[in-house]
């Protein structure tokens, strides 16, 4: 699907829900992941895991995840982190829209697992933020589901990670049909200057500011127009 001048054997999108926005003090309970080699879907993963308390109202309204759902069908923690060590292998490229967001929780799920390999693995991997490039090519606002409305994608149950994962995988695709650039993003992750870098700041992604206000982005584009 992305070409270009690194070598690429696999993409992962992926995405996760969480109780909270805190990657250091809060956990994922979903973790979605669709993994492709040579443009064919190898791997579907959808997990939800198990955490100690329960869910904040807030989460559960939003996601449709409860309580009752993570004790019956949730695996342990260390269990879902087993499984996405094992998948991220080199020359592994991975996907999200908000990438800051996710790969600061993966980060930190792993590193509660293997406090000593953690770094190195997520360090490893390449990363793209669809976020970062639709706000280069499209107005406010820039989530997900703005990005699916803005490139005609049919209707999707969003706040699950597995129907975002497989509306982002349509995403890139229309990123990558409508202008053939995406390598150029790979390691960048683009900021609102008035906010700041949340979660971890990871010294292997190129942090740049990105500016745009409440009716459209600025003319300031992380990349120039081509």
């Amino acid at each position: 699907m992305i070409t270009g001048g690194i070598t690429i054997r696999k993409i992962i999108f992926f995405d996760t829900e969480t109780t909270g926005l805190d990657s250091r003090n809060c956990q994922i309970i979903e973790l979605a992941m669709i993994s492709i080699v040579d443009g064919e879907i190898v791997d579907e993963y959808d997990e939800f895991i198990k955490i100690n308390g329960s869910l904040p109202q807030k989460i559960v309204d939003i996601t449709g995840i409860t309580d009752d759902m993570l004790e019956d069908e949730g695996l342990e923690e260390r269990v879902v982190a087993n499984d996405l060590k094992e998948r991220l292998t080199q020359n592994t490229l991975m996907i999200a829209h908000n990438a800051q967001f996710d790969l600061s929780f993966v980060y930190n799920l792993l590193k509660r697992h293997y406090p000593l390999q953690a770094d190195e693995i997520v360090r490893n991997m390449d990363w793209l933020d669809t976020l970062t490039v639709f706000k280069d090519r499209a107005k406010y606002p820039h989530k997900l589901i703005d990005a699916v409305k803005h490139y005609k994608i049919d209707e999707v149950n969003f706040h699950r990670a597995i129907d975002d994962t497989k509306a982002l995988v349509d995403v890139t695709k229309a990123m990558k049909n409508e202008r053939d650039d995406l390598t150029e993003y790979i390691n960048i992750f683009g900021y609102n200057p008035k906010w700041g870098v949340s979660g971890e700041r990871f010294p292997f992604i190129e942090y740049k500011k990105q500016f745009y206000n409440n009716y459209m982005v600025s003319q300031d584009h992380i990349l120039p127009k081509k």
